[in-house]
């Protein structure tokens, strides 16, 4: 009797260390660290390879376990690949809930696109970023036709490129989305400002979609200064509207890709549609990303009769509605 009663206390002894042993080993590979570890499981993965990748990311502390009980729950059937962020407290059995749940780990960055860049400009911030491949972004942005269908405001014929629609603002954006997600979201940043009050003000103004960001680029890119945008906007309306070259600085410097804080005469004579200097009327398209200020100006410049403006040493502007003013403004604030 003793002897039999010795053999089931070592049989329910047995089973109890058994079972403490399982529980520990598929429990937390340390209950106390506060370490989560980013690992990567690939698509096709098998239940070995995953367990080797825990394994050796100190997440489980046994491949063997690990193993057992995901055939034990069937949780080996669902296991979703992609990147994940797992506690080192977390249990065998909260890993794979979450490799079963696809809850992936998005790894955002925060980027801002300032009012005035310019296509490569944008590029080369997302490039610097780790976001994009520079020249693919620039490649594609350059390829208006793969976003029309998407984009109905893109159809006119005279939209050539997407220089000036990728919106300036801050995104928030996944490391893993492609040049061409990246693009939409900033095609859809400008789609949802700009309302239909300013289509409504665009057709009025008789401009197309392409004139006016071109027009508010050019007033984006002059104006250091808020609210000398809409007195900007109105020199440019009015040297329109008689004739008048814009002879704008910001255009110039598009076409050289330099910002020059002074342009040379050989600069002005540089032989393009974008010099207007040498052309009349607006240049072929926008020579940057205007924010929503500088739309606005475009829409809605200042009941004023000024055709010149030039810049102070502060920033600001100074502005003259004949060519004699303006001789003396460049004087006073030029020395010529």
């Amino acid at each position: 009797m003793k002897k039999r009663q010795r053999a089931v206390l070592m049989i329910v002894t047995f089973f109890i260390l058994s079972a403490a042993y399982f529980y520990n080993q598929v429990g937390p590979y340390d209950k106390n660290s506060g370490d989560e570890i980013l690992v990567e499981i690939p698509k096709g993965s098998s239940l070995y390879k995953i367990s080797d990748i825990l394994f050796e990311n100190n997440l489980i502390k046994s491949k063997l376990f690990f193993i057992n009980l995901s055939k034990i729950t069937n949780m080996d059937r669902n296991i979703q690949a992609g990147t994940y962020k797992i506690p080192q407290y977390f249990s065998n059995k909260d890993i794979l809930k979450l490799l079963n749940s696809g809850d992936v780990y998005r790894d955002f960055v925060t980027v801002t696109i300032p009012e005035g860049f310019e296509l490569v400009q944008i590029a080369q911030r997302l490039s610097e970023q780790g976001l994009v491949n520079r020249e693919k972004f620039i490649e594609l942005a350059n390829n208006v036709e793969i976003f029309r269908k998407e984009f109905e405001f893109l159809n006119e014929e005279d939209i050539i490129s997407l220089e000036g629609y990728l919106f300036p603002d801050t995104y928030f954006i996944d490391k893993s989305y492609s040049e061409k997600t990246i693009i939409r979201i900033m095609l859809n940043r400008f789609k949802e400002i700009y309302s239909d009050e300013y289509k409504a003000r665009q057709k009025e103004l008789g401009l197309s979609l392409n004139e006016l960001i071109t027009m508010s680029s050019i007033i984006e890119r002059e104006a250091q200064v808020k609210n000398e945008r809409v007195l900007i906007s109105a020199v440019f309306h009015n040297r329109i509207n008689i004739d008048m070259p814009l002879q704008s600085c910001a255009t110039v410097q598009y076409v050289i890709g330099e910002r020059k804080p002074v342009l040379s005469y050989n600069d002005i004579q540089i032989d393009s549609p974008y010099n207007t200097y040498k052309n009349k009327g607006l240049p072929p398209g926008p020579i940057a990303s205007p924010g929503e200020a500088a739309i606005k100006a475009a829409l809605y410049p200042a009941d004023v009769n000024y055709l010149y403006f030039v810049a102070k040493k502060d920033g600001s502007h100074s502005f003259a509605t004949n060519y004699s003013d303006h001789l003396k403004n460049r004087r006073e604030n030029l020395g010529r």
